[in-house]
C-alpha cells in the first residue's frame, strides 16, 4: 500500500508540475516540464531524504556531539527492531521533529534544538519512538517524496508570480496560457501544496502514536510531549517550514501558523484527540500518571517483550497489563 500511495502521489504531483509548465510555455513548456518532472521523480525517490534535511539546515550528530540524544535513539531503534538511523539536529527554536529516508536502512531522524530544550528525557523518548514508527511503517518515503516535489511546485508558483509582476504570462506564439491562465496557475499551485499535505493520510499519525508508545513503553510520555510541543509551537514560528508548506506533514506537530484547528486542510489530527487516544491506550496497558512522571521504579528494558514482535500491538497490549513502564535507559 505504501508503494502504491507513493506512485499515486508521484503521478498527481507530476501532472500539476506539467500543467504549470504548460501555463508558462505552452506545448514546449509542457514537454520541458514533463522531462524535468521525470528527473525530479527519480531524484526524489533516491535522494529526497538528503534534500529534506538540507531544506531545514539539519546537522548530523554523533556520540561525541550529542551523546545522550544519540544513545536514546540507538536504544529505541533496538527496541523497535530497526537499524540505527542517522541522527540530526536542526537549529530551530520551535519544538518539533521528523523522520525521513526511503527505507529503514537509509533513514534519519531529526529533532529541533527547541525540542531538545523543551522536553525531558522520557518525553523525548516518546517523540523519537513516534518518528521511528514512521520509519518502521515506511511512511518516510511518501513523506519525503511529497516534500521534495511539493516544494518544487510551490517554488514554480512563486516564479510565475514574480514573472507576472514584470510583464510575464502574456499569450504569444509559444502557446502560453496568457495572463488569465498564468494567474490561475499562481492561485492553484499553492493550493496544490495543500493537496500534497492532504494526500498523506492523517490516520498515519494515530498509527505512529500507537506504535511509538509501544516502542518506548509508555503512552503518557508521548502524550505529555505532544501537549508541551503544541503549546510551544503555537508561539514560535518556523520560517523554514513556512517557506516549504508542502513539507509540513513530515513533522510530529504541524509547524505552520493556524494549526490549532483540525480542519479539512490540516495535515495532522487535532492534538487533543491524539492525547486522548494515548491516554486511553495507557489505561489499557495499566500505566498510571505517577509512573509517567517517573515516580515508579523503571522496569528492565531488555526484559520486556520486543515491540517489533507484533507491529500492530494487539497481542502485546492486550496480552499483559503493565503497572510500571519500561525504560530505554535500564
Amino acid at each position: 500500500m505504501n508503494y502504491a500511495r507513493t506512485a499515486l502521489l508521484l503521478a498527481v504531483l507530476t501532472a500539476i508540475f506539467v500543467a504549470l509548465g504548460a501555463a508558462v510555455g505552452g506545448k514546449s513548456g509542457l514537454v520541458f516540464a514533463f522531462f524535468a518532472a521525470m528527473v525530479m521523480n527519480a531524484f526524489s525517490l533516491w535522494k529526497s531524504d538528503t534534500a529534506v534535511l538540507r531544506m531545514f539546515n539539519a546537522q548530523e550528530v554523533d556520540d561525541r556531539s550529542a551523546p545522550e540524544y544519540v544513545q536514546l535513539v540507538r536504544d529505541l531503534a533496538k527496541r523497535a527492531g530497526l537499524p540505527m538511523p542517522r541522527v540530526y539536529v536542526m537549529n530551530n527554536p520551535q519544538p518539533n521533529a521528523f523522520a525521513t529516508g526511503r527505507n529503514p536502512s537509509n533513514a534519519a531522524v531529526c529533532a529541533s534544538t527547541g525540542l531538545l530544550e523543551t522536553l525531558n528525557r522520557d518525553e523525548l523518548a516518546g517523540v523519537m519512538a513516534h518518528e521511528l514508527s514512521h520509519i518502521k511503517n515506511r511512511d518516510t518515503l511518501t513523506m519525503a517524496v511529497a516534500a521534495t516535489i511539493g516544494g518544487a511546485v510551490s517554488m514554480f508558483a512563486q516564479y510565475l508570480q514574480f514573472g507576472m509582476l514584470f510583464g510575464g504570462g502574456r499569450s504569444d506564439e509559444r502557446g502560453g496560457l496568457g495572463v488569465i491562465g498564468t494567474l490561475a496557475a499562481v492561485i492553484i499551485a499553492p493550493m496544490a501544496a495543500g493537496l500534497v499535505q492532504m494526500a498523506i493520510s492523517r490516520s498515519r499519525e494515530y498509527q505512529a502514536d500507537r506504535m511509538g508508545a509501544m516502542i518506548c513503553g509508555n503512552p503518557l510520555w508521548l502524550a505529555s510531549a505532544l501537549r508541551k510541543i503544541d503549546r510551544s509551537a503555537r508561539r514560535v514560528e518556523n520560517p523554514e517550514a513556512e517557506a516549504v508548506p508542502a513539507a509540513a506533514h513530515m513533522f510530529i506537530i504541524n509547524p505552520l501558523n493556524g494549526h490549532g484547528v483540525d480542519n479539512l486542510f490540516s495535515t495532522h489530527p487535532n492534538v487533543e484527540n491524539r492525547i486522548a487516544a494515548l491516554e486511553a491506550m495507557a489505561r489499557e496497558m495499566g500505566v498510571t500518571s505517577a509512573a509517567a512522571r517517573g515516580e515508579a521504579e523503571p522496569t528492565d528494558w531488555d526484559a520486556m517483550p520486543n515491540a517489533s514482535d507484533d507491529s500492530r500491538g494487539e497481542v502485546w497490549i492486550g496480552g499483559q497489563k503493565y503497572t510500571k513502564p519500561p525504560s530505554p535507559w535500564g
